[in-house]
């Protein structure tokens, strides 16, 4: 008798991201007004509300009714132990402080891993009506339409996108490596949710992007978009994305921010 699994189908695994990530929005959506903060989690401004666990209840109960062996990784309630070599990492509302004040800048973000490796994903930014989309080596969509990043610009005229720790220590010395960063490029935003920034990027909303202290879930599904776009996606000198720093541009400026960054000491608390 043979062993051999059959191949996972990465398309089939984007579809049923594109279609929980957008219920999923949907849902958070409607409970965006009246919302109470439920906990806290690194520090008193990392807030935690109940439509954050409620999305992931719905994302987790979604995926695996319909993959009932793959594992599931989600920011809010830790990890479900799976067999069939798929594991899902989800962010059910990256951007909690934007949504809980009511802005339109919040995204839901899934994305499949196999091996390790991130092989298809979602992002739905609800308020914007927008679906992101992606297939490893099969190209991003947005709304359905081909996604490609716009060519790489200059350092001193890149748009930079950036955020902020939860943590006081860390978010002084990013203040301080920003005051360093700002007058080599043409402006920053702080836009306050990583799904929405990386994804950004690929349409043409900045020219990259830079954060320490982010999360798998916050970099997993966005960054699948990005670098299907055309982005490179990678971490401080060189290497990969990590939680010490995550860099996003199109390669050329992506090198001349790295090397900026690197002696800044970016991806250290100071």
């Amino acid at each position: 008798m043979s062993t051999t699994q059959s191949p996972i189908d990465r398309e089939k695994l984007r579809d049923l991201a594109v279609a929980v990530a957008t219920e999923a929005g949907e849902f958070a959506a409607k409970g965006q007004e009246g919302i109470t903060v439920l906990d806290t989690k690194s520090s008193p401004t990392d807030v935690v509300t109940e439509m954050d666990r409620n999305t992931e209840e719905l994302i987790r109960d979604r995926l695996l009714a319909v993959r009932p062996d793959d594992a599931v990784l989600g920011e809010e309630g830790g990890g479900v132990e799976g067999t069939s070599g798929v594991r899902w990492v989800v962010d059910p509302i990256d951007g909690t402080v934007n949504y809980l004040y009511g802005a339109p800048d919040w995204g839901v973000a899934i994305a499949a891993e196999v091996d390790g490796v991130t092989v298809a994903s979602a992002v739905a930014v609800p308020v914007r009506r927008q679906i992101f989309e992606a297939v490893l080596g099969g190209g991003a969509r947005l709304d359905g339409r081909a996604l490609h990043a716009p060519e790489a610009v200059p350092l001193d005229q890149a748009l930079v996108s950036t955020g902020f720790g939860y943590e006081a220590p860390r978010r002084i010395h990013q203040a301080r490596v920003l005051t360093q960063v700002i007058g080599h490029i043409r402006d920053i935003r702080r836009g306050g949710a990583a799904s929405v920034e990386i994804t950004g990027l690929a349409m043409g909303r900045c020219n990259a992007y830079y954060e320490r202290g982010l999360n798998l879930w916050d970099w997993a599904a966005p960054g699948l978009v990005a670098t299907e776009a055309g982005v490179r996606l990678g971490g401080p000198h060189g290497g990969p994305p990590t939680e010490d720093l995550v860099i996003a541009a199109r390669p050329g400026l992506y090198e001349d921010l790295d090397a900026l960054l690197a002696p800044l000491g970016a991806d250290t608390d100071g």
